[in-house]
């Protein structure tokens, strides 16, 4: 039985043949069990290597097309980097409009006594960014992440869609998302000498919203 929250959303056949765990939400294909029960907060580390070289979904696990979608925050489009291989466009606009962190601006990740895992590359930010993007591309590669993790540099947008409170963003909703993580990619920058190219990559991003 699925959450009442999000019964009403279209889950893609893929999606459906996931298991549900005890509160009725889709498991992800890349979830670990962690002491016997399903740990939404943990990544499977060894799926992430089995999504990239089998090229499989990262939410469903099942066998990706030519079309590559990543669910990334705001900042990501800044960078053209995620920490997570991608997935189905179908997939990923399901998480977009059920996952309760991201269709929830006002989420916050639960902290308590968190299963013990590999960090996940990169430099994350704690917040809810409050706003979603699904990028679709037909390239993406491994890069380091420079301490020994692995991000993805993603290819070109052949689409992008924004995503705030399960439905489609404002541009007002994505401008206040980027003005929250950006101080953070600036602060960065400054320390390691790439401010001017941060903001050309700034201008870029801001051309992927909506009017």
């Amino acid at each position: 039985m699925l959450n009442a929250a999000i019964r009403d959303i279209l889950m893609p056949k893929r999606m459906a043949r996931r298991p549900i765990n005890d509160r009725g939400f889709p498991v992800p294909w890349f979830v670990p069990k962690v002491k016997g029960e399903w740990d939404f907060r943990a990544v499977d580390p060894h799926k992430m290597v089995i999504a990239y070289r089998q090229r499989l979904c990262w939410l469903c696990g099942e066998p990706l097309g030519q079309y590559l979608c990543f669910v990334i925050g705001p900042m990501c489009a800044v960078n053209r980097i995620s920490s997570e291989p991608p997935s189905h466009r179908e997939c990923a606009e399901y998480a977009a409009r059920a996952c309760p962190f991201l269709s929830k601006p006002r989420a916050k990740r639960n902290t308590v006594d968190l299963p013990d895992s590999k960090p996940m590359s990169g430099i994350h930010l704690d917040h809810n960014p409050g706003a979603t993007l699904l990028w679709v591309t037909k390239t993406y590669s491994p890069v380091s992440d420079g301490r020994g993790g692995v991000l993805f540099q993603i290819g070109h947008p052949r689409e992008v869609q924004w995503f705030a409170e399960g439905r489609a963003a404002t541009r007002a909703e994505i401008v206040a998302a980027m003005d929250k993580g950006l101080p953070y990619l600036r602060e960065l920058a400054s320390i390691e000498g790439g401010e001017k190219q941060l903001e050309a990559n700034i201008a870029k991003a801001m051309k992927l919203l909506p009017v």
